[in-house]
Order: structure tokens, then C-alpha cells, then sequence
């Protein structure tokens, strides 16, 4: 199993999706991490589109701009079974569910204790922080 953790730093969990540098993506076996590699994220700062401010805030990330950039963020991560965050948006987190990316959004700060949590069960969801 590989699970994506979006970071800006390769140690901490970053607060928004969209914005983040980078994936660290971890490889499991056994319940284990066995490996992590850093992988590039194409991002809001590479101005692939801008927000439309014709688009309503909760309707953000649906229009056809957005939905480009998201497709891009998965093919990064389309080996990986699951994604964390800290935060991000309706839009993007519905396309990682579409691309059969499980997605969990915490406020847990380090990568490392989300995956330990992760594997024994007690990393959380947190819904509140899609918006």
C-alpha cells in the first residue's frame, strides 16, 4: 500500500491541499512503513488556473479550470491508495475520491505520527476542515 501525505517540507502534514510543495509518499508492508520518497505537487502556485470569482466560494474547484488541476495532482499519486491532509477544498477532495485516492483530512501537524496513527487505527477524519 502507498499513501500520499501532501507537505511543504517533507516533515510536517500541510495545511492546504492546493498550496502544498510536495508528496511524501509512503510505501507499507506489513503494517509498516518500509519506505518514503518526496514526489513534486503541482499546485495553486503554479498559477495552472486562478480563482473565478464568478464561481461561488462553496461552489470553488468545480469549474472545468480546477478540475485540470486536480486530474494533474492525482496522476502524481495514482499509485497510492490513500492521501492526507490538513485541509482543502470540496473540489479537490471529491476528485481524489473519484480517482479512488481515500482521502483523510486532520489536523495531526507530523507526517510521521499521521502514518503511525494511520496503521494502528487511530488517525481521525475531520470533515470540518473541507471547505
Amino acid at each position: 500500500m502507498k499513501i500520499a501525505v501532501v507537505s511543504d517540507d517533507g516533515v510536517y502534514i500541510s495545511q492546504h491541499f492546493g498550496r502544498a510543495m510536495m508528496y511524501v509518499v509512503a510505501t507499507v508492508e506489513n503494517n509498516k512503513v518500509i519506505t518514503k520518497e518526496q514526489r513534486p505537487k503541482v499546485g495553486h502556485h503554479h498559477a495552472i488556473c486562478s480563482e473565478d470569482p464568478s464561481v461561488p466560494r462553496h461552489r470553488f474547484g468545480y469549474d472545468p479550470e480546477a478540475a485540470a488541476k486536480h486530474e494533474i495532482m492525482a496522476k502524481s499519486i495514482d499509485d497510492c491508495q490513500m492521501l492526507i491532509a490538513g485541509g482543502m477544498g470540496a473540489g479537490a477532495y471529491e476528485s481524489m475520491q473519484n480517482h479512488n485516492i481515500k482521502t483523510i483530512v486532520t489536523d495531526v501537524n507530523s507526517i510521521n505520527e499521521a502514518l503511525d496513527r494511520y496503521l494502528t487505527g487511530r488517525l481521525v477524519h475531520m470533515p470540518e476542515r473541507i471547505d
